[in-house]
């Protein structure tokens, strides 16, 4: 994420005699309304004057009360709150030039230079357009006597900054668009559910969505993406499990419409199985956004404000968009090309270009489904023993991080083993098939079991294990344990050689704090958890009034938890370990409660990782604000406690899980070649044990000696954490006045586009 603005700049005044319209168009998706909120506290924070435009460009063109000035209070109670609430409407008027005129003349008139559009790429595209013609517009405004000169001088160029909101994920250039996520949210629910009678009963379930990457964490036989079919009409062997997913959009391979009846009457009439069709509709756009959209949603408008306020007259509109774990700019109308470039793709039924047009995150989600869907059972075996273990405290996600392994695994041709109950079960391992796995991925805990136990004093029994059952690689999923125990086995490689085989260690833990990864499976489904419980808890003061509630988390010594939910929760102040603070620190946050319920806003949220401070416990935290706020607020605690680590995973920690299972096997794979010597399997080189993680645009696998030393053993975090640069943020959004490190920039970036070949056809 970039940080607020130049070196040796007041952030608090880079805005000063600026102003801000902020507008949503086209389809509604939830996580739009974090990213309004974002764009107006931050737009604000730094001087500038703000404006909501209400019912988008619709309210653009007709001016008067819906362009309305936006104040810190007007976007409170707004994250929760699914859809925008500002509004979105189709606008026709928009797309001629005398209703951009009419546009052009609300602007200038309120003095607004810089436009932040949220929405699709035919919204975009029209801001774009408005930008392009702005100059001749001033002139036309001018020429009709409807402004002064002094006006147009003092509004002479139009900033353009976009943000992509759409649940369908179809712009090209970010991995993922504002209320993706939600959607994908609502489609699990039903799919689950769905595919519980379907197992039961052994029925065909075929649901018509409108996702693009569920395919990768779902569990079907088919699935239909939008201008692209997957025939196979073949049950899995000995699977009660069938569920078909076919996208809205779908054609089939002759260009033509795929529907849910089609599909319902060939399974039905070819393959004889009872059969029923669901079209799952609005109700992907309903609902709450999920906190991965909340946080999306707010990085984004924090971004958007920064570019628009960095802009210069040769500065092209840009749009803000994710790449793997990173905001990045990028030019708006190559973005928008590339998108028109996949349309154009699939009319000539060029897919595969399609697919690569559409960037390297989507091809690898699809990849990786086409792997996984369907059994390919090789014709030679390899002989090699893959064991997968679970090691420290269950997670949601581990089970489809597992499924994964082990079907990449038997596609490899590999014998892939299961070790139950973590370092204590190396000699209980048994093989695992792949329909032992099939309905893994929406399981929450751990199928495998998993204990927190350290190899250390079970070395030899684990040596001696596995020279028994022959095992060649190691695959690793789990917590803080599981990166320790990892580090104790490289370390026994000296007086074992038993140990000297490949191992890959996946991050997987609610608490977020194995070193070499930004995220951690489990993290996000308990993200989720703490964010929905927030949201109940805020709402039962909303109600009452003067209300602060108090909320423990959990994470160990890591804060990410506790950070993150304050983040998509919108608290007041989350405490942890790795920022100090004192009771200084907290009268100002009580402070902070005291003024604030002075506003129309009176409720406050604070928020307490279990281990932030051993002396300012929960307890005392509640005692100190409830005494300091007695006749101003009252205060309720809350310790979520387990709750926390339960439940099925999300779909972020589905497809995180499955891919990061998938690469973890392919890199063992070809980690053994390089291993294979003298008839047999010798690893004892740093790089044949390490980490699988997401590290800032990608998955990058690190040696566990490197990352070793960037370990704090003691709190059993890492000693550099990327969330950290989002707390000031975070405090800006709740109001407070701080300054912000200003010495780094996000720099605008080209949308690398790789062109099909042009395809010709000879004639006589």
């Amino acid at each position: 994420m970039a940080n607020i603005n130049t070196a040796g700049v007041d952030p608090t005044k880079m805005g000063v005699g600026r102003a801000i319209a902020v507008l949503t168009s086209g389809g509604d998706a939830q996580g739009m309304n974090a990213a309004v909120r974002a764009t107006v506290r931050v737009g604000l924070y730094t001087g500038a004057k703000v404006f909501f435009v209400h019912e988008g460009y619709q309210g653009l063109v007709d001016g008067g009360n819906h362009i309305r000035p936006a104040t810190w209070e007007s976007v409170s109670m707004m994250l929760q709150l699914g859809g925008t609430v500002i509004g979105s409407a189709r606008c026709k008027d928009f797309q001629t030039r005398e209703g951009r005129l009419k546009a052009a003349y609300n602007l200038v008139k309120l003095g607004v230079t810089n436009l932040c559009v949220i929405g699709g790429d035919g919204s975009l595209t029209g801001a774009n357009i408005f930008r392009t013609e702005w100059s001749d517009l001033l002139k036309d405004l001018i020429s009709k006597g409807k402004i002064i000169n002094e006006e147009a001088k003092a509004s002479s160029h139009l900033n353009i900054v976009g943000m992509v909101g759409s649940i369908d994920n179809d712009f090209c250039g970010t991995d993922m668009t504002i209320g993706t996520d939600s959607a994908l949210h609502r489609i699990i629910e039903v799919v689950d559910s769905i595919t519980t009678t379907a197992q039961r009963s052994q029925i065909y379930a075929i649901d018509q969505i409108l996702a693009m990457i569920l395919s990768v964490f779902c569990y079907f036989v088919l699935a239909f993406i939008p201008k692209l079919l997957w025939e196979d009409t073949t049950r899995n062997a000995g699977s009660r499990l069938n569920v078909i997913i076919v996208a809205e959009g779908a054609i089939n391979k002759d260009g033509k419409p795929i529907t849910c009846d089609q599909l319902k009457d060939l399974v039905t009439k070819k393959l004889g199985f009872d059969t029923r069709a669901t079209i799952l509709g609005h109700v992907q756009r309903g609902g709450t956004p999920s906190a991965f959209d909340r946080v999306l949603g707010s990085r984004m408008g924090v971004e958007a404000v920064m570019a628009l306020l960095e802009a210069t007259p040769e500065t092209p509109a840009c749009v803000v968009s994710l790449s793997g774990n990173q905001a990045v700019r990028l030019p708006l109308m190559e973005c928008v090309q590339v998108t028109k470039d996949v349309t154009v793709a699939m009319t000539e039924g060029r897919f595969d270009d399609a697919i690569k047009l559409r960037g390297r995150s989507f091809e690898n989600n699809w990849n990786t489904y086409k792997l996984l869907a369907h059994v390919r059972p090789p014709e030679t075996k390899s002989n090699i023993n893959v064991a997968i273990l679970n090691v420290g405290a269950p997670c949601a996600g581990m089970n489809a991080a597992v499924r994964a392994a082990v079907r990449i695994g038997l596609i490899q041709g590999h014998n892939m083993l299961a070790i139950h109950d973590g370092f204590e079960g190396l000699a209980e391992e048994k093989p695992i098939t792949w329909n032992t796995v099939g309905d893994w991925t929406g399981k929450g805990g751990s199928e495998l079991g998993t204990k927190r136990v350290l190899p250390g004093k079970y070395m030899e029994e684990i040596s001696l294990n596995i020279a028994k059952y022959n095992i060649h690689a190691l695959v690793i999923i789990g917590g803080f344990e599981a990166f320790s125990g990892a580090l104790e086995m490289v370390q026994g490689r000296g007086k074992y050689e038993e140990l000297c085989v490949p191992m890959v260690i996946i991050p997987a833990t609610v608490s977020n704090n194995v070193p070499g990864s930004d995220f951690s499976i489990g993290a996000d489904t308990a993200l989720n958890t703490i964010t929905t419980t927030c949201d109940r808890i805020k709402q039962s003061a909303a109600g009452t009034k003067r209300r602060v509630f108090i909320i423990e988390t959990m994470g160990g010594y890591c804060g990410y938890l506790a950070t993150m939910a304050g983040f998509s929760a919108g608290a007041d102040a989350a405490y942890i370990y790795e920022e100090k603070f004192g009771i200084r620190d907290l009268e100002r946050n009580v402070e902070h409660l005291v003024e604030k319920m002075k506003t129309t806003v009176k409720r406050g949220l604070i928020l307490r990782n279990e281990n932030c401070n051993s002396n300012y416990t929960t307890d005392f935290i509640f005692n100190l604000y409830s005494e300091e706020g007695k006749g101003v607020f009252d205060c309720r605690k809350n310790v979520l406690g387990h709750m926390q680590q339960g439940g099925t995973p999300t779909p972020f920690d589905r497809n995180f899980a499955t891919k990061m299972g998938a690469k973890a096997v392919l890199w063992l794979t070809e980690k053994l070649k390089e291993c294979y010597r003298h008839r047999r399997i010798f690893a004892n080189t740093p790089d044949s044990a390490c980490v699988l993680g997401m590290r800032k645009r990608g998955l990058v696998l690190q040696p566990l000696a490197e990352l070793k030393e960037q370990t704090d053993f003691e709190h059993r975090i890492p000693k550099n954490q990327w969330w950290l640069k989002l707390r000031p943020v975070m405090k800006i959004l709740a109001k407070y006045k701080i300054s912000l490190d200003t010495s780094e920039h996000a720099l605008m970036e080209h949308v690398i586009s790789k062109k099909p070949p042009v395809h010709m056809t000879l004639t006589k």
